[in-house]
């Protein structure tokens, strides 16, 4: 029987010593970015992850799966808020495991792990967004989650960024 370990990930302040799982989590992000036919798009660096996903208000947490001992995916996720609960949420950013890994259930472990985290937080919602050609849409409708044809998502990036940030006359 295969071990299983899920753990939170380990990110080190600047200068910090000790476990740091930022090396790890880059490779699978870079995974990640792999299986979305998008190997050149993280300009991530570890230095990133651990800059924004330590200290006392961490912009990110994660969580690391490892499989007979090698890390075999994360989650890594953040809180939203719900202005009419007037409560936060949990919005998963990214869920990966390594194909060599898939198979036992760590992208379940994850997503319960996660949706455990949101309810001991008082979280009222669990969301998360997914790629229309991804194969698993149907996992997530097996765990219970719903596609909400009623939202579409919208992002300001790069010139879209820089051109309405300009507009704010300080």
């Amino acid at each position: 029987m295969p071990s299983i370990v899920l753990r939170p990930g380990r990110l080190n302040r600047p200068g910090q010593t000790g476990a740091d799982d930022a090396e790890t989590l880059l490779s699978l992000v870079r995974g990640l970015a792999l299986y979305e036919n998008e190997p050149d798009a993280v300009k991530a660096t570890a230095e990133d992850l651990r800059r924004h996903g330590s200290g006392p208000n961490p912009r990110f947490e994660t969580l690391i799966v490892e499989l007979d001992g090698r890390p075999a995916g994360f989650a890594l996720y953040y809180h939203n808020f719900s202005t009419w609960t007037g409560r936060p949420g949990l919005f998963l950013e990214d869920l990966f495991v390594e194909e060599w890994a898939r198979g036992h259930g760590l992208g379940r472990r994850l997503m319960a792990r996660c949706a455990r985290i949101a309810k001991e937080r008082g979280c009222v919602r669990f969301d998360l967004s997914v790629l229309h050609w991804n194969k698993t849409r149907e996992f997530y409708h097996r765990l219970g989650l719903r596609h909400l044809e009623e939202w579409l998502p919208y992002r300001a990036a790069a010139e879209g960024l820089e051109r309405l940030a300009a507009e704010d006359e300080a």
